[in-house]
């Protein structure tokens, strides 16, 4: 009775292997198919292809607008926000009214005075490429979040950071072109201290309808120094210190510097408008 048994469970092993194997084939056979529909459909399209007339897939309206650039490579439909002749296109976050108490150096610079507070630009944006050059405090001191800390903000609620992250660990999504308790960067491409950062940030607002609904997110490219370290990443609301990302409906806002107490550089700084 025993054996009897064992045969059968065999047999049904044996059956069941060969169901598999079965089915395999079967799948494979189903796959090799419809592989060689593709290469039969993409043979067909090719040679429809040679007999059409190049001229019927150009298009040549609209034409693109030339952009040209002048001295400091600005192109030619950008809004320049500074520079380094004035801080006229900035006022005091304070009260949106009075003037920016940055320093404006002699070197075409201006720097961050401690204290006076947030600056943020006289017009208000919305979906735009932002290009940015900044540098860490000539004398290094601090670590952390604490050293050559300022942050570019864009409706006053979504922050950029910016930070002197060369050989200076802090936590991930707030070193240098994170986007603030967000997305941590690719990578830390942050130059030493003593030399120019480049920022150069791809912004599409969030949208809101009319109940102050979000209907579409906002997001973020940057590129740091020429290296891609945020690749349209995802807004999740605000980005905030403490506490979850909110999502308050709005318009277009000003972009905004950030006075953190250490004295920051910026220069170069030019919007243009998507």
């Amino acid at each position: 009775m025993k054996k009897l048994s064992y045969f059968f469970i065999v047999l049904i092993i044996a059956f069941s292997c060969k169901e598999k194997t079965e089915n395999i084939e079967v799948k494979k056979k189903e796959k090799e198919t419809v592989s060689d529909t593709i290469i039969e459909k993409e043979k067909k399209a090719a040679q429809e292809g040679e007999k059409m007339d190049p001229k019927e897939t150009e298009v040549w309206e609209p034409e693109p607008k030339v952009v040209s650039f002048n001295e400091n490579n600005v192109p030619s439909d950008a809004i320049v926000l500074f520079d380094g002749s004035n801080l006229d296109a900035w006022v005091s976050a304070k009260d949106s009214i009075s003037p920016a108490g940055w320093n404006v150096n002699s070197d075409k610079t201006m720097t961050v005075k401690p204290g006076t507070g947030d600056i943020q630009t006289k017009q208000s944006f919305g979906s735009v490429q932002l290009h940015i050059e900044w540098s860490a405090p000539d004398i290094v001191e601090g670590e952390g979040q604490g050293r050559g800390n300022s942050g570019v903000f864009f409706y006053r609620n979504y922050e950029v950071q910016i930070l002197d992250s060369y050989q200076n660990r802090t936590y991930s999504n707030g070193q240098a072109t994170s986007i603030y308790k967000q997305h941590i960067p690719l990578v830390n491409a942050t130059k030493a201290p003593d030399q120019w950062q480049t920022y150069d940030i791809i912004f599409h607002a969030p949208e809101f309808d009319a109940n102050g609904e979000k209907t579409k997110s906002g997001t973020f490219t940057v590129i740091h120094n020429g290296v891609v370290v945020q690749d349209h990443v995802t807004l999740l609301g605000t980005t905030r210190y403490r506490g979850h990302p909110r999502n308050i409906p709005h318009g277009k806002g000003p972009i905004k510097l950030q006075d953190h107490s250490n004295p920051v550089q910026y220069r170069n700084i030019w919007v243009r408008e998507l």
